[in-house]
């Protein structure tokens, strides 16, 4: 019985430890079409997408307009979303080159620096946001995952969280017009 209670812990050790592995921008550096910021976000840009609370439901649709251009090798994309609710909001990101496929990532609303890393048709931007709640304000850790599915195309995913819990989702669509 005591073998079998070892054998079973082990064998949920590594489950967990399996479990616990990440997904890096790196393991997409072979898939196509590639993406190269300095292109992709260069010009137009139209974005559509959702926000979910962390039970999976649908709280607020969106759109957004993007204008996005490099000068001196500094990325700007200027977001003006608007919501469902008629709500607008504007982000201002600045993306500063750091070398191999890597960027500093900065907004008005990020806290700090982000970091966006680029590999094959793959982008992933971890950040921290400030946003608006009740009479303050509070801080969430966003994880952005987008994937390239086709010149034109974009399509990102990202998970909010708050001391590691998940509590929301976003999802979304990006097109170069």
């Amino acid at each position: 019985m005591k073998k079998k209670l070892r054998n079973t812990l082990a064998i949920l050790g590594l489950v967990t430890i399996a479990g616990c592995s990440s997904i890096s921008v790196e393991d997409y550096a072979a898939n196509k079409p590639r993406l190269v910021a300095e292109e992709f976000f260069n010009g137009k840009l139209a974005a559509h997408g959702i926000v979910k609370n962390r039970g999976g439901k649908v709280i607020r649709y969106f759109s957004a307009d993007i204008n996005a251009y490099w000068v001196d090798g500094i990325g700007t994309l200027d977001e003006q979303f608007v919501f469902d609710d008629g709500e607008r909001q504007t982000r201002v990101w600045k993306l500063n080159p750091s070398g191999s496929g890597s960027y500093i990532a900065t907004a008005g609303d990020v806290v700090g620096e982000g970091s966006m890393q680029v590999a094959g048709n793959g982008v992933f931007l971890d950040y921290v946001l400030r946003i608006p709640y009740g009479d303050g304000t509070i801080d969430l850790h966003i994880d952005d995952r987008m994937y390239l599915v086709s010149d034109r195309i974009l399509l990102n995913e990202s998970i909010m969280t708050k001391w590691g819990f998940e509590v929301g989702e976003i999802t979304l669509v990006i097109e170069k017009i």
